[in-house]
């Protein structure tokens, strides 16, 4: 009887725990639909807002403005489908690890973005996963877990309007923000 006790338990846990959207699974979002090429036709990004959607508004400034960690680059983009950080973009992650490091009582968010061409849900994991690449790189040079926050955007604030490779190759970014 206590097995059978703990062997439900075990499975109303792991029942509670689980996610119904894994991202390996979601599926890219008809081009037609949406009104983009699909993963196997095309590379990219874009992004449509947020009215609507149900998803909030964030703001991480002071008064609408959203600052730089230093002065400089503080952007990182990443390949169509990927959140491995390429080496060009190694020399930013330690600029800013620098800086953020000088200035103990400042917080950052690292904001993920994506393209236009996946799923909604898709899309905000993407989006945490590249912002979680990035925060993962800044501690492993020596920046405190307790400064940083790693948020995801998914396709909803693109840098660029747009469809093609040009526009979308802009918007698949994480960005280092100051809070």
């Amino acid at each position: 009887m206590i097995k059978f006790l703990v062997g439900c338990s075990i499975a109303a846990l792991l029942v509670g725990c689980g996610t119904s959207v894994p991202l390996s699974e979601v599926p890219v979002a008809d081009g037609a639909v949406k009104g983009v090429a699909t993963e196997t036709s095309a590379i990219g990004a874009g992004g449509a807002g947020v009215a609507g959607s149900g998803v909030a508004q964030v703001d991480l400034g002071k008064n609408g403005e959203q600052t730089i960690v230093a002065s400089g680059p503080n952007i990182v983009y990443f390949d169509y489908d990927s959140f491995v950080i390429k080496p060009e973009f190694q020399s930013i992650i330690t600029t800013q690890a620098r800086v953020i490091k000088s200035q103990p009582n400042r917080k950052v968010a690292v904001e993920g973005h994506t393209d236009e061409t996946g799923g909604r849900e898709y899309n905000l994991a993407l989006g945490q996963k590249r912002a979680e690449a990035v925060v993962s790189a800044l501690a492993i040079l020596g920046v405190p877990q307790s400064q940083m926050e790693a948020v995801s955007f998914g396709e909803e604030k693109p840098a660029v309007a747009g469809a093609g490779e040009a526009a979308y190759s802009k918007n698949r970014r994480a960005e280092i923000r100051a809070q």
